[in-house]
């Protein structure tokens, strides 16, 4: 039987470190979690889990006081703190999994201490992630840097300290790639996804609802929200009847653009349940996401699940999952021309009589048992398992 080596270690909860987790401890390999919550992870002995509630709790009372952009920075300054109390909790010969930031001095002693780092890549590399979006923030004259310069530092810093990138996408890989990765230390990470409350709709298409694009992620210029409402706007006027739906999930850096697009038929949804969420999608049409930044975005999946075709961008992740004719298209970044074409090349299938939604997606991709068995299978080759 192996022997329990894998600390993964994390100041805020996300679902991948769930799945993480349970599937080292179904084959007897995680010996630790290290969470800055007070949650621990379902299905795991209490035993497992370490957690420090003190970081949660400052993070939640920083963005219950203060603006969207200073709460973020604010959570990013207790990383240190975070990463020096998980690192006291490791021993010797441990492998630790993180994420960008969160565990730099951990990182630096597991290598020093004969254990191995594996970078939880959830977004592209640091570097490219700033250096895209500064110049789009420059672009739209945004006050806001796309993350506070400190945090873009130390996630820059933590890379020297990596041995593997466990890889949400290809377009995560190609960026680390570029930046000198060799590929054998970046090991493609697929994403559990939870579609059980994502399903096409059971009737057929209703022929008076007029022509309905959404978007259901946040806004704001990492997603390319200026893109789409410019798109919104070329739609409009092939199509007059259009109608727009989007989440009132609003950045501070694309707020002030807002009051440019007033005169589109925008129709608004709050926060809601995911099976709300589904229920949105389901009377929609077409889904539309132009991220200029996006490791695998989820609402792509779920847009998929629910039968919508997707036009999306290469740097999305999850536009390795639409193939172009068939589920969707894949568009330029910063193109709200190629957005608008590939809406109009899908209204006329979907306008059409015999246009039934089905799932344009393979479930099994997006399974627990399918990134198991992949992940095991990488520790295997690495002679960890």
């Amino acid at each position: 039987m192996s022997v329990p080596r894998f600390v993964i270690s994390s100041p805020g909860h996300a679902t991948i470190y769930d799945y993480e987790a349970l599937a080292l401890h179904k084959n007897h390999l995680l010996r630790l979690v290290t969470r800055g919550t007070r949650r621990g992870v379902a299905g795991l002995p209490p035993e497992l889990v370490r957690l420090n509630p003190a970081v949660g709790l400052a993070t939640f009372l920083s963005a219950t006081a203060l603006p969207q952009f200073h709460a973020e920075s604010f959570r990013f300054r207790l990383y240190p703190w975070f990463d020096r109390w998980a690192r006291k909790l490791l021993r010797p010969g441990d492998h630790i999994i993180s994420s960008y930031a969160y565990a730099n001095e951990s990182f630096k002693w597991v290598r020093a201490n004969g254990g191995l780092t594996f970078m939880d890549a959830g977004n592209s590399h640091p570097e490219n992630f700033w250096t895209t979006l500064v110049e789009e923030h420059e672009r739209w004259g945004s006050r806001f840097p796309p993350v506070a310069r400190h945090y873009y530092e130390r996630s820059l810093a933590m890379m020297e300290h990596v041995d593997y990138v466990l890889s949400a996408s290809s377009f995560v890989a190609r960026t680390f790639l570029e930046r000198g990765f060799k590929p054998e230390r970046i090991l493609p990470h697929p994403r559990p996804v939870d579609l059980s409350a994502f399903k096409p709709p059971e009737r057929a298409r209703p022929p008076n609802r007029p022509l309905t694009v959404i978007g259901t992620g946040a806004l704001c210029l990492r997603k390319g929200s200026p893109y789409l409402f410019e798109a919104f706007r070329l739609i409009q006027k092939s199509i007059p009847t259009a109608r727009f739906v989007l989440r009132r999930i609003i950045g501070s850096d694309v707020q002030p653009l807002l009051s440019r697009y007033r005169d589109l038929p925008i129709t608004w949804l709050e926060r809601t349940s995911p099976a709300g969420l589904a229920e949105h999608l389901r009377q929609a049409d077409i889904f539309v996401l132009p991220s200029l930044e996006d490791g695998l975005a989820l609402t792509v999946v779920e847009a998929l699940a629910c039968g919508l075709p997707v036009i999306t961008t290469p740097n999305t992740g999850a536009s390795e999952l639409v193939t172009p004719g068939v589920n969707g298209e894949i568009v330029p970044i910063r193109d709200p021309k190629a957005i608008a074409e590939g809406v109009f090349a899908w209204a006329e299938r979907i306008l059409a009589p015999d246009w039934r939604p089905k799932v344009l997606i393979d479930p099994c991709l997006l399974s627990f048992e399918h990134f198991e068995r992949v992940f095991l299978g990488q520790l295997r080759e690495l002679k960890l398992a």
